[in-house]
């Protein structure tokens, strides 16, 4: 298959990229390196086309697209507390850019799996929260993601085969600090033996998901029959924030406690998904558990994967 990854130097990005050169694909990646990192791309860059460019540049975008069979549509910015201060430029990226791809996808008739966000949901009125569920964000950010979520339905009603992946909290190897971020610091401050800092009271939930898993997801729902539908990317269980930092703490063997910070602004309460339409129309299942990963990463001073 010829697949196009966009954002594809970024930590989804170039996991998904790592999964396709492995089995055999053409892949291209397109990024303009303003989040992604090249060193992304080391096990396989051999292996790829690159080309540093921007989603918005339709021009070239129709360019890479020529005989594509899929595209996997993972650019964008995804900084919650940025967002607030620059919403034009999250607009035109996340919104104005994945419309591009929508057109094009259109006219050249590829399939399009692209990253949506549980942020659309706000805070839920109801734990675990289903794809059928309110959509209302609380943010500039997940208003992007939502807007998307119009234009993919929009589009999918013009023929256009294109599936959004809600992701909950992606963690795992390469991790940024947009994704599952709280868990890439709470290392880092480990990694210097010094105490996790937490946002607000710690009761936050969260329903973190790891990178090979999101990986799956993306494969199957490129893979199957499936024209158009939103998936819950999560595994149905969630951890509050003060007891991640137990955790934590626990398996470095540190004498710590957490310290308390304010809370942010945008910051969603409780997120844990409902994943019963995945599994029944994918086949998905969450395999990796965060506290396993997390004592075998902690346990094993392998702080790289940070």
């Amino acid at each position: 298959m010829k697949i196009l990854v966009t954002g594809g130097a970024g930590f989804i990005g170039s996991h998904i990229a790592e999964y396709l050169v492995q089995r055999g694909d053409d892949v291209t990646i397109l990024d303009n390196l303003n989040t992604g990192k090249k060193e992304n791309l080391a096990k396989i860059n051999d292996k790829i086309n690159f080309v540093n460019g921007d989603i918005r540049d339709y021009k070239l975008l129709e360019e890479l697209v020529n005989n594509t069979t899929g595209v996997f549509h993972e650019a964008a910015l995804a900084s919650v507390q940025d967002s607030f201060n620059m919403k034009d430029e999250y607009i035109d990226v996340n919104v104005n850019g994945t419309e591009n791809i929508l057109k094009l996808g259109k006219e050249y008739g590829f399939k399009i799996v692209y990253a949506s966000s549980s942020s659309v949901y706000g805070n839920p009125n109801t734990i675990p929260v289903k794809e059928t569920d309110e959509r209302k964000p609380i943010n500039p950010y997940a208003q992007t993601k939502l807007d998307d979520e119009y234009l993919a339905k929009k589009y999918s009603e013009m023929g256009v085969s294109v599936i959004g992946l809600r992701y909950f909290n992606v963690f795992g190897p390469r991790q940024s600090k947009e994704y599952a971020g709280v868990i890439k610091l709470f290392l880092e401050k480990i990694k210097q033996e010094i105490s996790p800092k937490i946002n607000g009271d710690g009761l936050q939930t969260r329903d973190f998901v790891h990178i090979d898993d999101v990986v799956k997801a993306n494969i199957l729902a490129m893979d199957s029959n499936i024209k158009h539908e939103f998936f819950n990317v999560g595994t149905g269980n969630s951890i509050s924030i003060l007891d991640l930092a137990n955790v934590v703490i626990d398996a470095s063997s540190l004498s710590l406690e957490p310290i308390h910070g304010p809370e942010l602004p945008g910051d969603v309460r409780a997120t844990q998904a409902d994943i019963t339409l995945i599994r029944k129309l994918l086949n998905w299942e969450p395999k990796m558990r965060l506290d396993d990963w997390l004592t075998k990463i902690i346990s094993n001073k392998d702080f790289q994967y940070i």
